[in-house]
């Protein structure tokens, strides 16, 4: 069957009177497969074919007519995708795991704080209501979120093609702007957060217009001390700056030993002013690559004073 969803845009007419227009996709297919074997198998035979899995991006996208798909596979009633187990090391999620259900998770806030955290700033309620975690990594835009947490947890995923699944490291899932090493006839059904083992602190800040827009700069932090105080383990993750989230693995490495004092953390994250940072007709690169250093040590210096409040 062909579905229409129409999407409604107000602008100013040349006379400066209000105008209204009405959009619609074009024509498409729609499939609803009830199973991932169905899912892969109907989208290994048709050409032209694009995944629904929350419609939070790709229905904006369809009204503007910036993809002209001939099939439309929604995964919405496909049940087994929607789950959040643990082990000991790992938390996994279903990819139409739904934002809105990991964010009130107790599990995940318990054991992925940062995740929970940076759910906080993705849109709004209604909006995590439909948007799930596979649709936004598959997506991949480089201000989400939950792209950026998948790169500083080194999540990895599971995707599952006609020839079976296959585990991807995130750091090779991303491959460019908006880009993944998804084959065009894969479906990404899983993604598994390892959990860091001990007490430790994480944060996440980022800078945005207004609150539930995309970050024009994130960054996610995770800190671990020895007995001493000092830094024996670190992650550090920049968002919405580059093309693909962006560890810094440099600034990483040089806090390991560390007494994690304010200044200490101020004079390492400076080297984030010199990535090579994205523009746009908005934001320039200058500042994006002005609000990465100080959201980095904003990130860092939350993560220190959580793992403190643990103690």
């Amino acid at each position: 069957m062909a579905r229409a969803l129409w999407a409604r845009e107000t602008k100013i007419d040349t006379t400066g009177q209000e105008a209204i227009f009405f959009m619609k996709p074009p024509s498409f297919r729609y499939h609803d497969p009830r199973t991932v074997e169905d899912a892969v198998s109907i989208l290994s035979k048709l050409e032209n074919a694009k995944v629904l899995a929350g419609g939070q991006s790709l229905m904006p996208m369809l009204n503007m007519r910036f993809v002209l798909p001939d099939h439309l596979i929604d995964l919405g009633r496909i049940t087994e995708l929607s789950s959040i187990t643990q082990s000991a090391d790992t938390i996994t999620i279903g990819a139409m795991t739904r934002q809105q259900d990991i964010l009130q998770s107790d599990l995940v806030r318990t054991r992925l704080p940062v995740v929970a955290e940076a759910l906080r700033h993705v849109g709004h309620r209604q909006t995590r209501n439909r948007g799930t975690i596979g649709g936004s990594l598959a997506h991949l835009d480089p201000a989400a979120e939950l792209v950026a947490v998948a790169a500083l947890l080194d999540a990895e995923l599971t995707i599952q093609g006609p020839a079976g699944t296959r585990r991807v490291a995130f750091s090779e899932f991303a491959v460019s702007y908006m880009t993944t090493s998804l084959e065009p006839n894969e479906i990404l059904t899983a993604i598994t957060f390892p959990v860091w083992a001990g007490e430790h602190g994480s944060g996440f800040v980022e800078f945005a217009r207004r609150h539930g827009d995309f970050a024009i700069v994130s960054a996610g932090a995770l800190l671990s001390c020895d007995g001493q105080g000092r830094i024996s383990r670190v992650s550090l993750t920049i968002g919405g700056a580059t093309p693909i989230p962006l560890r810094i693995k440099e600034i990483e490495q040089s806090l390991l030993g560390a007494l994690p004092q304010d200044e200490v953390l101020k004079q390492a994250c400076l080297p984030c002013s010199r990535i090579d940072a994205l523009s746009d007709a908005l934001v320039p690169a200058s500042y994006r690559q002005h609000l990465a250093p100080i959201l980095a040590q904003r990130a860092l210096v939350r993560a220190r004073d959580r793992l403190k409040s643990a103690h």
